[in-house]
């Protein structure tokens, strides 16, 4: 992740705990980046998978990427996929879609 706006930011979101396997089950991750929506969020920690997303790195004030969530549901439309019901791509799961 050495993209990232800071130092900061790619290392909370390569951070790795001993105890826990999970981000969301680690009190001491704090931020999620989902590749295909290109979107970053604060994780919750309440018991579950909820994050509220972010617009500006938390520690250098730099504005982060718009999230591609709709053009994401406007490409696999596009392409007469429906998410939920057809089989995904595997290019879509991930950032790759966004280069192709």
């Amino acid at each position: 992740m050495s993209d990232q706006c800071c130092e900061s930011m790619a290392f909370h979101l390569t951070w790795h705990c001993d105890l826990h396997e999970d981000p969301f089950d680690c009190p001491d991750a704090l931020v999620e980046f989902i590749p295909k929506f290109q979107e970053y969020g604060l994780i919750v920690h309440d018991g579950g998978t909820s994050v509220i997303g972010i617009a500006f790195c938390p520690w250098c004030g730099s504005r982060l990427p718009d999230s591609q969530r709709d053009r994401w549901f406007e490409e696999l439309d596009r392409r007469g996929i429906e998410p939920g019901g057809d089989e995904v791509p595997a290019e879509f799961e991930d950032d790759r879609w966004l280069h192709a």
